[in-house]
């Protein structure tokens, strides 16, 4: 995996606004907030997408999301919030290391603007779909 500026995070080589830290996940404020509150939650570990993440980082990860979910609900009262993670550049990831963003949503002007281009999902692409990730999973 290529260096990122969360790996200079992770050994001490670059400050950060630190709001928690275990042994496989650090958490801290996102440097460009979108919102008042806006952290950026990582993996210790070096993957890029969420994919190429172990099962005990994800799970880790899963495990520590809830508590600062409620922790940024708590410090900043508000109680809308979106959770981001990208993957790839077309999906608009900019940093090459996993990554959630906790992002209160204080008003209609603050916080993250989603589009979503939804269509009716199709009987056959249905089933074909279901099955094509039923037979992925491994």
């Amino acid at each position: 995996m290529a260096e990122t500026i969360f790996s200079k995070i992770i050994r001490g080589e670059l400050p950060c606004h630190k709001v928690y830290e275990g042994d496989l996940v650090l958490a801290f404020l996102d440097i460009h907030p979108i919102a008042p509150g806006h952290t950026l939650v990582i993996p210790k570990e070096p993957a890029a997408t969420l994919d190429e993440l172990s099962e005990a980082s994800a799970a880790a990860l899963g495990k520590v999301l809830p508590k600062l979910c409620r922790a940024v609900k708590q410090a900043t009262g508000i109680e809308a919030y979106n959770i981001l993670q990208n993957n790839g550049s077309a999906a608009h990831q900019a940093v090459f290391h996993v990554h959630f963003h906790i992002i209160p949503k204080p008003d209609s002007d603050r916080g993250l603007g989603v589009g979503w281009p939804s269509a009716p999902l199709a009987a056959q692409d249905a089933d074909r779909w279901r099955q094509a990730i039923i037979s992925a999973i491994a």
